[in-house]
């Protein structure tokens, strides 16, 4: 798999970062929550990242 970064929060490669894939998908990088009381499924987790992120790697397609 290629990845290519479209948006991160930082330069040291421990940040929420955004990554387009060659397979066209999009890979997240964040925090892990704990206390979100959602179920999910075992092969699945979840991913928080700041908004601020999402605006830099989509701009105003995303509304606040």
């Amino acid at each position: 798999m290629k990845v290519n970064v479209l948006a991160t929060t930082c330069e040291k490669k421990n940040c929420p970062t955004i990554y387009k894939t060659d397979r066209d998908t999009i890979l997240v990088q964040g925090e892990t929550p704990t206390s979100h009381g959602l179920t999910i499924p075992v092969h699945e987790t979840l991913v928080e990242i700041p908004m601020e992120l999402i605006r830099k790697a989509f701009g105003d397609q995303i509304s606040a």
